[in-house]
């Protein structure tokens, strides 16, 4: 995978971008002037392609877990502006103090 280029006339190497897929799932972009890189931790090198398409599926996955916690927040939010009306707290303390930003309740 190296695709090392020297202009003519110069000992400057340009930089080879490699594409890393390691074995816990993360990902690695390393650029090299020396050619193929000694990986720190066991993984392999692949396309670029390849690594775009894991990063894809890193973000996706990234997305569908801060989706679960902004519900899991707004949940927890009305249990506690909830507890806080049936407790007798003013309807805009309950507000403030939980967070809580939907639908009223009607009494």
């Amino acid at each position: 995978m190296s695709n090392e280029q020297e202009e003519p006339g110069s000992s400057v190497l340009e930089p080879v971008t490699y594409w890393v897929l390691y074995d816990d799932g993360s990902v690695g972009r390393i650029e090299s002037t020396t050619g193929e890189p000694e990986l720190n931790q066991p993984g392999h090198f692949v396309t670029e392609a390849e690594y775009q398409q894991r990063v894809a599926e890193l973000e996706a996955a990234n997305a569908e877990w801060i989706a679960e916690q902004q519900a899991a927040d707004v949940a927890r939010q009305r249990e506690d502006y909830l507890a806080l009306i049936e407790a007798g707290v003013p309807e805009t303390t309950a507000r403030r103090l939980s967070g809580y930003e939907g639908e009223a309740v009607k009494g």
